[in-house]
């Protein structure tokens, strides 16, 4: 059931909070419509915003304490990004999370992610630059084991998605990462709906050091196939919770 009265995270330190800016600065339009769908995808991201939720564009605006324009812009690209959907005379939905479009996504993540690891450990063109991007991974990895100690699942969720963010965003293949980016961030709200109900997180550790090993070694095949062994084995966990 649509969930109305989800409130939107609060900005980042640093960030300009939206309600500090009025319509007469000279701040340049796209950093108000930039500031509404960081904050917009953030929420329906992290699951603030949960899969059916159902608002009008005028609660989104008052939410964010800016005017409609900027909002219907960011909505317009979240809806591009297959976040959302506009409803004629009913406002605006975060999509629903389907078994069956899950495992279309999961089919394609397992192939770009395997492809990803099998460039990150032949890339050869900046040696330290790998080795930072790949130490960056086991930070990430070390954070997913010390959040699901001490039960942080949200704090074990951002990890998890961090690992995978940086493989298919490192790889040295921009088109590959831009091709994933999408649908990364399925993905990412999938794993946030189903945490409670997977039986195997601490299984994911386990996998992500059996790429990282593989990725240190320089053993593009074996990365590889840890990377989609993975996918697969996580995919049918989340894909099971959602049916």
């Amino acid at each position: 059931m649509p969930h109305s009265n989800s409130s939107l995270p609060r900005p980042r330190p640093g960030v300009i909070r939206p309600e500090e800016w009025t319509e007469t600065d000279a701040a340049p339009k796209e950093s108000l419509v930039e500031e509404a769908y960081r904050a917009l995808k953030a929420s329906i991201l992290e699951g603030v915003l949960p899969p059916g939720y159902q608002a009008v564009e005028q609660r989104i605006a008052e939410q964010l304490n800016m005017s409609r324009t900027p909002v219907h812009e960011a909505i317009i690209r979240l809806q591009q990004e297959g976040l959302l959907r506009v409803l004629p005379r009913r406002g605006v939905q975060v999509l629903p999370l389907s078994a069956a479009d899950m495992l279309e996504t999961y089919q394609l993540l397992i192939a770009l992610e395997g492809m990803a690891a099998l460039l990150l450990a032949d890339r050869t063109d900046d040696p330290r630059a790998t080795e930072a991007v790949i130490d960056s991974m086991a930070a990430a990895t070390d954070q997913m084991e010390r959040c699901f100690v001490t039960g942080d699942l949200r704090g074990w969720a951002k990890a998890d998605d961090q690992f995978h963010r940086l493989l298919v965003g490192e790889c040295g293949n921009a088109r590959l990462a831009k091709m994933a980016s999408t649908m990364t961030d399925q993905a990412q709200r999938a794993r946030e709906a189903t945490l409670r109900y997977r039986p195997s997180l601490p299984d994911s550790v386990i996998e992500h050091r059996r790429i990282l090993a593989a990725l240190r070694a320089g053993a593009g095949a074996e990365a590889r196939s840890a990377a989609e062994t993975h996918r697969t084995r996580a995919s049918a966990e989340i894909v099971a919770a959602l049916k």
